[in-house]
Parts: structure tokens; sequence; C-alpha cells
């Protein structure tokens, strides 16, 4: 299991309906793109990071664990807007407003990120893959996904396994030794793939599959007084940007 789905089984809001946690959390994702990075996406930044610390009780480094990760394409991304390419300035000369744009697009970005981090941090995907059939969503799409996530984590333990047993026989002492240790890591994954795929084709086959994955979804209502404090969060925070906003300079 992945550290994120772990923490998720673990949340304070475990048992919440999955629709609370995406108002608050997708909300907070769609008002850092669609607010003035300053003070808008700042806020939402805060707010989120505030939730995850606080009522959601995620873990400080487990947070930074999964966060430096699309904190560090942000900061990838931002970097970018600092130089320009051709202009009189050479071909590749500092751009005039690059710092400002920079900062608005990491203000933006590593808020988004914050905002689906909240979601995916007290949403377990055991409870959210099977609830789409209810909205309309064709049986076949769903199982198709439940089963991909569930060989996503048998695959990752097999890799995990044989660079175990690699290690013990001194597979990574040399480049060398690393380069062949990765082909045949990459070989034994994609041959154990497959066979798994193949006894859980029989296993289904077995048990009578009939196009349809049943499988038990926890019970839970949607909260409407979580819901409207969400809606109020976020409607606070959009008021509260257009009263502040100023240029970022």
């Amino acid at each position: 299991m992945l550290p994120i789905d772990a923490a998720a089984h673990g949340s304070r809001w475990r048992r919440r309906h999955p629709v609370d946690k995406a108002v608050l959390g997708l909300g907070l994702t769609v008002l850092a793109v669609s607010l003035p990075p300053w003070p808008g996406a700042a806020l939402v930044l805060v707010a989120a990071l505030s939730l995850l610390l606080g009522p959601a009780g995620v873990p400080g480094r487990r947070l930074w664990r999964a966060y430096r990760v699309p904190l560090g394409f942000c900061v990838t991304g931002a970097l970018t807007l600092l130089v320009q390419v051709g202009g009189p300035g050479g071909f590749v000369s500092l751009a005039g407003d690059g710092p400002v744009r920079a900062a608005e697009l990491l203000l933006r970005t590593s808020a988004a990120s914050l905002g689906v981090l909240l979601f995916a941090f007290t949403t377990p995907m055991s409870d959210l893959l099977p609830r789409p059939v209810r909205a309309g969503v064709p049986a076949p799409v769903v199982d198709v996904a439940l089963v991909t996530y569930r060989m996503s984590f048998l695959l990752l333990d097999s890799v995990r396994r044989v660079r175990d047993a690699q290690a013990a026989r001194l597979g990574h002492t040399s480049r060398a030794a690393e380069w062949r240790s990765l082909a045949g890591l990459g070989a034994t994954a994609f041959v154990r793939a497959f066979d798994r795929a193949a006894r859980l084709q029989a296993g289904l086959a077995g048990r009578g599959y009939d196009g349809t994955l049943r499988v038990l979804v926890p019970e839970a209502r949607v909260s409407v007084r979580f819901t409207t404090a969400s809606c109020a969060l976020l409607a606070a925070l959009a008021v509260l940007t257009f009263v502040l906003e100023r240029p970022l300079t």
C-alpha cells in the first residue's frame, strides 16, 4: 500500500462521504487556479495546509514526503519563466517580469497541489472507485480501474522483492552490475505482471464473473453541515481575495 493511501485509511475524515471531501479539496484547487495569484492562491495555500495539518490530522512529515514531488514540478515550471529566448538581450536573457510571473505560477500550482492532496489524504481509492457506478459510469470502466489499482500494488511489491533479492546477491556493487540488475528487474516485473493477470482472469472465471466486480462500499451519507461549511469557506476565500487584491510587485 502506498503511504498516501495508508494515510487516507487512517484519516480522521475516513468515514466521510467522498462528495464532502471533493467539495472541499477540489473546490480549493479550482479557487487556486481561477483566483488571482495574490492573495487568492496564497490564501488557498494557507487554508489547505491548515486543514491538512489540523482537522484532517495528516502528519507533517508524511505530508511533506508526498508534497515535495509535485512541488518540485511547480518550482521547475516557475524557473522557466525567469528567462526568455531571443530578443534584444541575446539568445537567452532574463525576462523583465520573470520573477513576478514565476512567483504567481508557483503560488497557483503549489496551492492547487495542496487542494488535490487534501482529497487524496482523506479519501482511500477503495472508497472512491466503486461509487461512480451509481453516478452512471459504466461498470466495466470502474472494474478496469479497480483491477488496475489492485495490480499496481502487487507489481510494486514484486519490484521491491526482486530489488531486495538482487541487493542480497551483490547486484548493486558496481555500475555494470546496476545496469544488469535493472534489466533483470524489468524483465522479471514484465513476466510477473502477465502471470498475475492470467491468474486473476482464471480466478474470476472460476467464480462466475459476469462483467461486474461486486465490492462492499462503506456506508456514508453526504453531510449537509460539512458541505455547507466547505462552501462557506470557499466563498469566504473568494470574497477575501477580491477585498485584499493587490498586484504582486
